[in-house]
């Protein structure tokens, strides 16, 4: 089965995307996305998939993913019934820690458990207790105090006494996204506000236009000009909730020219 690709928005004036969810949710289903998660069950048995590794999960249960690995999480419940919150989530593009490893290189220490996050890593109980009161911290934080806790979430997370690598070293990411498409996925994703034309795009991937729809279209599951729009409006309602910029200034600052 061919996982669906999530798309994850980050807001412009954030480093990365933090927030929960309950069950059943829209994302709940085998799935992938161009960029790191660390994922914490919260509430809530059952089987998790991570590339080709299957196991049984409860609350504490926590996860870090790599950019493109698929996954999925899916809680043994009765048909009807529902969880207001179940996970709690940190998404974050390998581009954000590649500046922070420029930045500060003390953010190095990093690099092998981002590496290791390829396959997935699951981590002990302990390092789960002592990472979920600052994640719920991070969910309301706001300015550099966001910066400081997800700092000391992965600082915690290279520490971990106990490290599992989860999907196998012969799974293969390789038929999921193509290296050429997760470059136009983040090309899109930062360049929202400006004009983007599906031969602009096919002119950075190396590839024809028909060529590029018909890869962007199998891998998306959405033609190019719905892909941006979708991205477009979510990135409006964002601001529209968060901000107190009027109507117009939103529809610029979201593309809509």
């Amino acid at each position: 089965m061919h996982p669906d690709l999530e798309v994850v928005e980050v807001r412009r004036d954030e480093s990365f995307k933090v927030w929960s969810h309950g069950y059943p949710y829209r994302t709940i289903r085998w799935h992938f996305h161009p960029e790191f998660e660390l994922h914490l069950i919260v509430a809530t048995h059952g089987k998790y998939f991570v590339g080709d590794h299957i196991g049984s999960f409860g609350p504490g249960h926590l996860v870090l993913l790599g950019p493109n690995l698929p996954h999925n999480w899916v809680s043994d419940m009765a048909e009807g019934e529902t969880v207001e919150r179940r996970n709690l989530v940190i998404q974050f593009d390998p581009a954000f820690v590649r500046r922070c490893m420029d930045a500060f290189p003390e953010c190095r220490d990093a690099q092998a458990l981002l590496d290791d996050a390829r396959r997935g890593v699951g981590f002990d109980a302990a390092t789960s207790a002592a990472i979920a009161p600052l994640f719920d911290e991070l969910l309301a934080a706001r300015g550099m105090r966001r910066i400081a806790l997800f700092m000391a979430i992965l600082e915690r997370l290279c520490v971990a006494a106990e490290r599992t690598l989860l999907a196998s070293p012969a799974y293969d990411q390789a038929d999921v996204t193509p290296t050429r498409l997760s470059h136009a996925l983040s090309y899109i994703g930062k360049n929202l506000a400006s004009e983007l034309r599906e031969s602009d795009l096919a002119q950075l991937t190396g590839q024809s236009v028909s060529a590029f729809s018909r890869a962007f279209h199998r891998h998306t599951g959405l033609p190019f000009v719905q892909y941006v729009n979708r991205l477009r409006i979510e990135a409006a309602c964002q601001m529209l909730l968060a901000d107190h910029a009027n109507i117009t200034d939103i529809c610029f600052q979201s593309g809509f020219n």
